[in-house]
């Protein structure tokens, strides 16, 4: 839908589009938002009515682009919709910041996230059930996991993630795609067929009858659809989601953090072609892939859920649309971030670098749940893993 004239500062944007609800930024609105209505025509109307000029003099504009061919008036374009799956090898560092994670992660976009894919890890009585991390939009494991991932490890758990969604950019995947690093950003059924599939892989090798689940962003919805339709239930005992789109997202979220970003001096929004790809159409509000995922209910019998939000996610927000409301036979426990905490202030992406988020994951999945909730600072926007 939308592209950028330098990569780098693209990815910046794009890393935050995952999951697009807001009304307004994490500091609030100054004035009541116009309605934005989930088309590639209407999101361009409201980026440039509030651009401000670039250090050069110059004035983004946002060009509307569906796509030639057959594309749609709903913002598809033409071009074969398809995607694949890869594992994360080679460990890399442990990351306490997002934005150096994100950096490691366009230098080595398939590296995984220290302590995960130890196939010859054994699942313990304390800690039955291996974890598969799922990442987000234009997200890759590494970027969003590289912080969480070796606490799980170090715990006792045996973790184990992979880059879904990989889709080029003629195969529906967007031109944000073409980033090293960039998954997540195919159909999402296509994603869950292959979450399935590795899931399948960790059960024989583990011995594990079941896994537990930690999504952000995306992650969570993949999660709620591997569940639902990928015959994922009976083999999940637990569903951990940060930021998760469950409810889908808006187009009022993308433009208000491309913003953000572009106003305070980093000139992001020269779009003028498609970038938004497949996962993140069928992510608006009131799409047919939302309706046929909750057209039962929220949540699966025989499934705990932990969700967690944040009352400065600049993306998905309010709170109420990624909670889950329990259903038969299922527990959903709604958290927000900030409760009992209030200097935690991590945003969307920031949220998987809080001590406070890792320490709600880890009393989620334990089954004894002796692990004490932690409380720092976590900055918004850059995170820290509440050492800064």
């Amino acid at each position: 839908m939308i592209a950028t004239t330098h990569p780098l500062r693209r990815a910046l944007c794009g890393i935050g589009i995952a999951a697009g609800l807001t009304a307004a930024s994490a500091f609030g609105p100054a004035a009541a938002a116009p309605t934005l209505e989930p088309t590639i025509g209407s999101l361009a109307q409201y980026l440039d009515a509030g651009m401000v000029a670039a250090a050069d003099g110059r004035t983004p504009t946002a060009i509307a682009d569906i796509g030639s061919g057959s594309g749609s008036a709903s913002g598809s374009s033409s071009g074969s919709a398809g995607s694949r799956a890869s594992d994360a090898v080679g460990e890399g560092p442990e990351m306490s910041s997002y934005l150096a994670a994100f950096a490691y992660g366009l230098l080595n976009p398939d590296a995984a996230p220290p302590g995960a894919n130890r196939w010859d890890c054994k699942p313990t009585a304390q800690n039955p059930r291996p974890v598969i991390l799922l990442h987000g939009t234009w997200l890759n494991a590494y970027d969003t996991f590289s912080y969480l991932s070796p606490r799980l490890a170090a715990a006792g758990h045996c973790v184990f993630t992979l880059n879904f969604g990989k889709s080029g950019l003629l195969e529906a995947g967007g031109l944000g795609a073409v980033l090293p690093g960039r998954y997540g950003v195919g159909p999402m059924a296509d994603s869950s067929r292959q979450v399935a599939a590795f899931i399948e892989r960790v059960r024989a090798a583990t011995g594990a009858d079941q896994v537990d689940l930690v999504g952000h962003s995306q992650g969570g919805t993949i999660a709620n659809h591997y569940l639902k339709f990928e015959g994922g239930q009976g083999k999940v005992g637990k569903v951990v989601s940060f930021g998760g789109t469950h409810h889908g997202t808006s187009l009022l979220g993308i433009a208000t953090l491309g913003r953000m970003i572009n106003n305070a001096g980093i000139d992001i929004l020269g779009f003028y072609r498609p970038i938004i790809g497949a996962s993140n159409v069928e992510q608006a509000v009131g799409s047919p892939f939302y309706a046929t995922l909750n057209a039962n209910g929220d949540t699966v019998p025989g499934v705990d859920y932990t969700v967690v939000g944040s009352r400065y996610d600049e993306v998905m927000n309010p709170l109420e649309l990624g909670f889950l409301r329990a259903g038969p036979g299922a527990t959903v426990d709604n958290v927000t971030l900030q409760n009992g905490c209030e200097q935690d202030v991590s945003d969307h992406l920031t949220m998987m670098y809080s001590p406070r988020a890792a320490s709600i994951a880890l009393r989620a999945l334990d089954s004894t749940g002796n692990h004490a909730l932690a409380c720092t600072f976590n900055p918004w926007f850059f995170g820290g893993g509440g050492s800064l």
